[in-house]
């Protein structure tokens, strides 16, 4: 997968910008850790070019949750979908590199927003994708 662009739904640009190898199960997270770790956060990492889409991603392959190309969870998936594509003004099918992605990011997403934008997330209380973003914050 390392050439080829990844496909993701709104909310997974901020999941990404927080992931600290945690996750729904191993395999999930072996695959989080991969596309993150392995190829957003690489030297180069920044020209990885990302597709937005409103199913199931590249994220979401093995997750426990994914029934086919839905979640078990999907009313809530569609809601956090819904506010980040909205925060991030993002469109259904647009392309762009992560490097695009966070500068998208650092220009719509005040610190302290998360708690609206990914309400009903189960992974906002712990704090890691708000410490990830004072962080981009703070990168100049």
């Amino acid at each position: 997968m390392s050439g080829q662009r990844i496909r993701y739904r709104p909310h997974h640009f901020l999941c990404s910008l927080g992931f600290e190898g945690k996750g729904y199960s191993d395999a999930f997270t072996a695959n989080m850790d991969a596309i993150v770790m392995g190829r957003l956060r690489a030297e180069g990492g920044d020209a990885t070019e990302i597709e937005v889409t409103g199913a199931a991603d590249d994220i979401c392959a093995p997750c426990p949750k994914r029934r086919g190309r839905l979640c078990t969870n999907e009313p809530k998936i569609k809601q956090l979908d819904r506010a980040h594509a909205a925060a991030l003004r993002l469109a259904p099918r647009e392309r762009l590199t992560w490097g695009e992605a966070k500068v998208r990011i650092r220009a719509n997403v005040a610190p302290g927003s998360l708690k609206t934008i990914c309400r009903g997330c189960e992974w906002e209380p712990l704090g890691l994708c708000e410490a990830a973003l004072a962080q981009l914050h703070d990168e100049t």
